[in-house]
């Protein structure tokens, strides 16, 4: 290929301008070029001119080419403005090559302003320098911020949550298009006041998704009040998860009996009896739950659950076993046991560390100890037992499937727990009959004694409207979540140091 050629394929960027030469320094290519013969014209009158007063060389730098530096001279001329009053000489730009006092080149920009963009000031200015651009982190972060912010506009249907800036102390709250799930704006607080000012003077909101906050709902109630404002259908889950785990402890003395599971009846066990009699022994007397906080020297929420329970044995649960390293090997073990109950627990460790476990023999201990190796089958934990109920059953293992039909069945609470649980899981496929749906399957709640589902659906009466919203409009904040957990990236990736404004700015530019 003509060398020429070449130089015009490799150097394409430049074609605005007649480059003379391109030398080769070593470190860095430097090409040497000038302005074609044309007018130009002035910044301020706009009249064109091609009297030239003098020259001037601008030294810029492109792209890299083969990892090393690439420095442009280009010799400029300084015009005469042919119009009378105006501004006397001009020195002529090149658009898409040379802009008015920049020292990049218009693609060489465009390229750090990418990098800068996804990853900010030290991060940024390091990676530019592997490909061979030379950029402080102060220029980097001053590029970042003239990158400007998309235009704004008020959609119709937006999403607002809050983030942390610094956590349970300081917050903020973002604002999106619901439906294009573009950023709109990010507000300093997550304060009614602010969020309803900011309501206010973007007049043109006709659906508001957001989560169970009473902040974010009176603000929209006071700016907005024709909106329609929509729950979060995954906190609806989710609480509805809480209240199920919370239940299935609640009664974990009836479906362990089925497994044959032991109830921890250490002394926290009887710290906790001794407790339940205290409180409901003060609540008969007809003393308050405040007060009975006071008088015990307990947190309210904890006399709230102790009073929820209407019988002792609701407040013992299963041990909290976690998954083990030997847990692959407890067949084995109880086979050696069954066969002979005299084993040396120290055999059993020679023997199942030859079969690949890795633990220690203080770990085997415990888990013989505990009573683990001798079970019938490995232990469930409340929270896998709850797992079970709220999983898809289509999701289920066959053996799942037997072991929840019996757990379940365990007590008419359980029974009736499940039940609700898959009553209420097809709601959140919005749908328009779901409102009456919900209003009887809240009725049935109600008749089962499910304190902590009762506790559930009186939250969903507080919020009913937001709620009906979400079982039957398509909308969700879902996507708003998304951009918090992007946020919590870009507040990681600039350690914490980053502020407001920054943030802001990089949340918008997305």
């Amino acid at each position: 290929m003509d060398v020429n050629r070449l130089v015009q394929i490799v150097f394409s960027g430049l074609s605005p301008l007649v480059m003379d030469d391109v030398a080769d320094e070593g470190e860095r290519i430097v090409v040497r070029a000038r302005t074609p013969w044309k007018t130009a014209v002035c910044p301020v009158c706009g009249a064109s001119s091609g009297r030239v007063h003098s020259y001037h060389w601008r030294t810029v730098a492109d792209v890299p080419v083969d990892g090393r530096r690439v420095m442009v001279r280009v010799r400029v001329r300084r015009l005469v403005c042919p119009t009378r009053g105006c501004r006397h000489t001009f020195r002529e730009q090149v658009p898409g090559v040379l802009e008015r006092y920049q020292r990049r080149t218009t693609r060489l920009t465009r390229q750090v302003k990418a990098v800068v963009k996804e990853l900010a000031g030290r991060a940024g200015s390091r990676l530019l320098v592997i490909l061979a651009v030379s950029l402080s982190r102060h220029t980097a972060l001053r590029v970042l911020v003239r990158i400007p912010l998309p235009a704004g506009r008020v959609p119709r249907v937006i999403g607002v949550d809050d983030f942390a800036l610094r956590r349970r102390h300081r917050y903020a709250t973002v604002v999106i298009d619901a439906e294009t799930h573009e950023r709109i704006d990010v507000l300093p607080d997550r304060t009614a006041g602010t969020l309803e000012a900011w309501l206010r003077g973007h007049p043109g909101v006709e659906v508001v998704c957001r989560d169970g906050s009473t902040t974010y709902a009176e603000a929209i109630r006071r700016a907005l009040p024709d909106a329609v404002q929509v729950a979060d259908r995954w906190h609806l889950w989710h609480n509805l998860c809480e209240a199920a785990l919370s239940e299935v402890k609640a009664h974990s003395t009836c479906w362990a009996a089925v497994l044959d599971a032991p109830i921890y009846d250490g002394p926290r066990a009887q710290t906790t009896l001794e407790r339940w009699h205290q409180v409901h022994s003060l609540l008969e007397k007809g003393v308050g739950l405040l007060e009975c906080a006071r008088r015990l020297q307990l947190a309210l929420n904890t006399i709230k659950r102790y009073a929820r329970a209407d019988r002792p044995e609701r407040m013992l649960r299963v041990p909290k076993y976690r998954a083990s390293l030997v847990d692959p090997y407890r067949e084995h073990l109880r086979r050696r046991r069954a066969e002979d109950p005299a084993v040396p627990v120290q055999h059993l460790f020679e023997e199942i560390k030859a079969l690949g476990f890795t633990g220690c023999l203080n770990l085997l201990h415990k888990y013989i100890n505990q009573g683990r190796a001798d079970a019938d089958r490995s232990h469930i934990s409340p929270r896998r037992l709850a797992r079970m109920l709220l999983t898809r059953p289509d999701n289920l293992k066959a053996e799942h499937h037997e072991l929840l039909a019996k757990l379940t069945a365990a007590c008419a609470e359980m029974t009736q727990l499940t039940a609700g649980i898959r009553d209420f899981a097809p709601l959140l496929s919005p749908h328009a009959d779901n409102p009456d749906a919900l209003t009887r399957w809240a009725a049935r709640v109600r008749d089962a004694d499910l304190p902590h589902l009762h506790a559930f659906a009186r939250g969903l009466e507080r919020d009913r409207e937001a709620v009906d919203a979400a079982l039957t409009l398509p909308y969700s904040n879902g996507p708003t979540e998304g951009v918090n957990t992007k946020t919590k990236r870009i507040a990681r990736q600039m350690h914490g140091r980053a502020g407001f404004a920054l943030l802001r700015h990089r949340i918008l530019l997305g």
